[in-house]
């Protein structure tokens, strides 16, 4: 796995991975702006109309509660395109990288793997559903974790459910470059563990100002080799002989 980010790491500064950055930063900034504008109007209405309605109608809450909500709001609407960009980040990097993915593939494939078959390009669809899917549910997770931002523990979540969530998008969209998408999530649950375990490394990534920008190349590429590595594994255990004609 180690092997796998340092290759990652390495290949991010080579001329098509910087062309490709600069492609995903520039959809990326557009993305962050609007979701940044969304979020100051829609915070500013919760942390007013919402928290007034909340508290009139939801007696179990205590005042101190909601109090709390709605100064959290209240930040969050004045930090607007800022707090769109830390907060909404990995929901931006799940949709973004659906628009890069073979193209990114492709780049991983033929410079570490140009003895193996390439993958098929995934239908342009497909990947922009899954990355609409995955930023949604971030987003969600994002929303339901936000009460706890300031009690440490809410971080901690959001970290963990960056991770999976991240983790589990680019390896199914690295898999189904060369198995069907039902094929791909099993491989995915079977190896759960390590692909969770790569996922850290692009949580961390993306919890970086200004370095996130780049975690839809990164996270990709990751994946590949993750799933290269995976795969090859499968293979020998399920005929031994491959080892030796390798």
């Amino acid at each position: 796995m180690i092997d796998a980010v340092f290759k990652t790491l390495a290949q991010m500064f080579t001329p098509p991975f910087r062309q490709l950055l600069l492609k995903s930063v520039g959809l990326a900034l557009v993305m962050v702006v609007l979701l940044g504008i969304g979020m100051y109007h829609g915070a500013a209405w919760l942390a007013d109309t919402g928290v007034t309605w909340g508290e009139s109608h939801v007696s179990a809450v205590p005042h101190t509660a909601w109090s709390w909500f709605a100064t959290i709001l209240a930040i969050i609407a004045a930090l607007g395109v800022v707090s769109g960009a830390i907060f909404l980040m990995p929901a931006v990097t799940a949709f973004v990288g659906s628009f890069f993915v073979d193209e990114i593939a492709d780049h991983v494939e033929s410079t570490h793997y140009p003895a193996e078959m390439p993958g098929v390009a995934l239908p342009f669809f497909s990947a922009l559903v899954q990355g609409v899917k995955t930023a949604l549910l971030t987003i969600l997770v994002y929303l339901l974790a936000l009460p706890f931002i300031f009690f440490g523990i809410g971080l901690v979540i959001l970290f963990l459910a960056n991770a999976y969530l991240l983790s589990r998008e680019y390896f199914e969209l690295a898999a189904m470059r060369f198995r069907s998408p039902a094929e791909a999530k099993a491989l995915r649950r079977a190896h759960r563990g390590q692909v969770f375990f790569a996922g850290l490394f692009i949580a961390v990534l993306v919890s970086i100002p200004i370095l996130n920008f780049a975690t839809p190349l990164f996270a990709m590429a990751l994946m590949v080799h993750v799933h290269k590595k995976i795969a090859g594994r499968r293979i020998e255990l399920i005929d031994p002989k491959v080892t030796r004609l390798r």
